[in-house]
């Protein structure tokens, strides 16, 4: 009786491993298919992301000139302001390329 038990909780763990592996494969593919997906969207964002940073760095540049023609001494703050974000929106574009190896 003990040599049938220990055939049967054989089989099972054999069965078991054979379906782990086939669920482990059809998860890889998945996976494959997900960043592959991603990564076709990386070029576009990083675009798009660049086209919004020189779109307000435009706005920037214009309200830093009526305010600098104005004679408005606070130039400074806006510039810095602007400026920052316009060099941030560049940072990300470039990070997000670099975080996905594109």
């Amino acid at each position: 009786m003990k040599k049938l038990n220990k055939k049967f909780c054989l089989a099972i763990a054999m069965a078991f491993l054979s379906i782990h592996q086939l669920f482990a494969q059809g998860a890889q593919v998945g996976i494959n298919a997900a960043t592959s997906s991603l990564t076709s969207y990386v070029d576009p964002m990083s675009t798009l992301i660049l086209a919004i940073g020189a779109v307000v760095g435009l706005i920037g540049g214009v309200r830093v000139f009526i305010k600098w023609n104005s004679g408005d001494q606070d130039i400074n703050k806006e510039l810095m302001s602007w400026g920052g974000s316009c060099l941030f929106l560049v940072l990300v574009s470039v990070v997000i390329k670099a975080f996905f190896g594109v």
